[in-house]
């Protein structure tokens, strides 16, 4: 099952309460969940003390989303009895061109040499894809990025 949702603004607290259900319903279940989420829980290159959201160059309008992806985080990694893992997208994620070539990590958002963190939204869904049709990771996050 993947989850791959963004409530409208002002219903960013929705996330969570859609994670609870996902894997209250799938607990016990052979069905594994992938959910997409959000950067704002990854740390800094370079500073694992700081997360992206608490970083110095954070938007403060993204701020709400930001949160509630940390939330929604906060309810999947608390489940040990569903099968799930966890996608962050990296700083900059828009439509582009489709490569099929990109990098993994793990709670560390991924910059490129000049230090920007990027993907197409066609090698993203490429790396979904991926990995629900090639489990790597098992009860945990991953992101991806150039």
């Amino acid at each position: 099952m993947i989850s791959a949702t963004r409530p409208v603004p002002g219903r960013e607290h929705e996330l969570a309460i859609a994670a609870k259900g996902l894997v209250g319903g799938l607990a016990g279940t052979a069905v594994r969940l992938a959910v997409v989420g959000g950067a704002a829980s990854l740390t800094l290159p370079g500073d694992p003390g700081t997360t992206v959201v608490d970083g110095p160059d954070f938007p403060p309008e993204f701020r709400p989303i930001a949160l509630a992806c940390n939330e929604q985080f906060e309810v999947v990694r608390g489940s040990d009895d569903v099968d799930w893992v966890y996608l962050s997208p990296p700083a900059m994620l828009e439509p582009g061109v489709r490569t099929g070539q990109y990098r993994l990590g793990r709670d560390e958002l991924l910059v490129d040499d000049d230090g920007a963190s990027y993907l197409s939204m066609e090698d993203f869904a490429v790396a979904l894809v991926d990995e629900v049709e090639r489990p790597r990771y098992r009860q945990s996050r991953f992101t991806v990025g150039y």
